[in-house]
């Protein structure tokens, strides 16, 4: 996947490094299906974002979103305040313009006007100090540069879906996540994403060219926003829209080539009906 499968497997498909713990906070490319698909879809909507610039990665966990990322930037720095993770990523990903390096994103190591752009996905709801992060973000991108930030929505992954994440200090409503961002980024985009047997990414903004067709049972109704509640907010956020770059996507949908959700799916769907026969 743009750089990460083979850092991860030989020419015959043989693990080249053993996988950093999953421990339930720090996603790790050997995850599948749902999990696979949201993490993945991110960075791969950032990675046309990124095009020759100089982008950090703010809490790059195991490395491999900085490592899709370097196969468009100009430069990526991931860093991420897990020394084991850092050394990690170092080990598995090897690439041109590509590094590591341990650091708090409350107190990046970084001067002034650093970076052309910063991606920073999940990273919002595991710290308190929602204000001081984007204040340091700002200091190191340089003029017109952007931030894209996401984080989960509380109302729908939280109270609505039933998740309860023991490694989220402070999740944020989609009013208060909007709040946050334009008291440090006044220009800001916005996009909603969820699983169906894809991952859907799609814009907030209401931009043309999005069309979602749904049959209530009355008659089909149309809209340029889909029908769905976003379970992850992404932004992309600048100091002003100057320094938002071209728009590319209102709506990008990601899987895997064997759609390992929706096999899934059917999988368990056979197991049930068979059961059900068997039962009967």
């Amino acid at each position: 996947l743009l750089g990460v499968k083979s850092a991860l497997e030989d020419t015959e498909g043989r693990p080249l490094s053993e996988p950093l713990e999953f421990t339930g906070e720090r996603f790790t490319p050997e995850c599948v299906r749902e999990i696979h698909y949201e993490h993945i879809h991110r960075y791969v909507f950032a990675r046309e974002l990124v095009a020759g610039r100089r982008v950090l990665d703010a809490a790059c966990g195991e490395g491999y979103g900085s490592a899709i990322l370097a196969g468009a930037a100009a430069e990526v720095v991931g860093v991420d305040v897990s020394g084991k993770a850092v050394e990690h990523a170092r080990e598995r990903y090897r690439a041109d313009g590509l590094q590591f390096q341990q650091a708090d994103c409350l107190d990046l190591p970084f001067g002034d006007d650093a970076f052309d752009c910063i991606v920073s996905f999940e990273t919002l709801e595991h710290l308190e100090a929602h204000e001081r992060l984007l204040d340091e973000f700002r200091r190191v991108l340089a003029p017109g540069g952007f931030l894209l930030i996401s984080t989960p929505d509380k109302a729908i992954y939280t109270d609505k879906l039933g998740n309860r994440n023991e490694f989220h200090p402070r999740e944020l409503y989609r009013d208060e996540f909007e709040s946050v961002l334009k008291g440090v980024f006044p220009a800001c985009r916005r996009w909603g994403q969820k699983l169906g047997f894809q991952s859907f990414l799609w814009s907030l903004d209401g931009i043309p060219g999005q069309c979602f067709h749904r049959d209530s049972g009355q008659g089909v109704s149309s809209a340029e926003s889909p029908p769905y509640e976003a379970v992850y907010l992404i932004a992309l956020c600048a100091e002003s829209a100057d320094g938002l770059p071209e728009e590319k996507f209102g709506l990008s949908l990601f899987d895997d080539e064997s759609e390992s959700v929706y096999e899934h799916y059917n999988h368990e769907i056979r197991k049930n009906m068979a059961a059900g026969g068997l039962l009967q």
